[in-house]
C-alpha cells in the first residue's frame, strides 16, 4: 500500500494529523536546554497565531510528505519491518521532511512564522531525527487500520 493511500485517505487523515500533532507536542515538551527553551517559545508563538495552526500545516503538507517518503516506506515494507527500517534511516527521513518545511517557511507570508522557523532551523534536524521512530510508528499504526 502506497504511503499516500495510508495518510491521505478520508478514513485516516484526521486521525493521522492528530497523531502527528501529538508527536510534535511530545517532542517540544521533551526538548531540554537552551535549544529546548527556544523551541518551546517558538512553538508557543506559532500556536498563538491559531490554536490549530500546527494541525492545519501538517494537513497541508501531507501530500508532499507522502510523495517524499513513499519510496522509503515502500522499501521499508518490502524489508519486513517498516518502523525499524525508517528509524535506521532517520537522518534521510529528517532531510526529506525538512526540505518540505523549508519550502513552506520560505513561501510563508507570516513574518512571525518565518522568524520562528529561521531561529530554529539550525537545530531542527536533531529534533526531527528524534521524532522519526515515533512517526514511523504512527504511519505503521494507520497502515493497519
Amino acid at each position: 500500500m502506497a504511503l499516500s493511500d495510508i495518510i491521505l485517505s478520508e478514513n485516516n487523515r484526521d486521525n493521522f494529523v492528530d497523531d502527528c500533532v501529538k508527536l510534535i507536542e511530545k517532542q517540544v515538551a521533551a526538548a531540554q536546554g537552551l535549544g529546548g527553551l527556544a523551541l518551546k517559545a517558538a512553538y508557543s508563538t506559532v500556536k498563538g497565531i491559531r490554536a490549530d495552526y500546527c494541525a492545519q500545516v501538517v494537513d497541508q503538507l501531507l501530500p508532499e510528505i507522502s510523495t517524499a517518503l513513499d519510496p522509503m516506506w515502500t522499501e521499508a515494507v518490502n524489508n519486513g519491518s517498516p518502523v525499524e527500517y525508517l528509524a535506521q534511516r532517520k537522518a534521510e527521513v529528517a532531510d526529506q521532511l525538512l526540505q518540505i518545511s523549508d519550502k513552506k517557511a520560505e513561501n510563508s507570508t507570516r513574518a512571525v512564522v518565518k522568524g520562528a522557523y529561521g531561529k530554529l532551523r539550525p537545530s531542527a534536524k536533531t529534533y526531527v531525527e528524534k521524532g522519526v521512530p515515533d512517526l514511523a510508528e504512527i504511519i505503521n499504526k494507520h497502515s493497519s487500520l
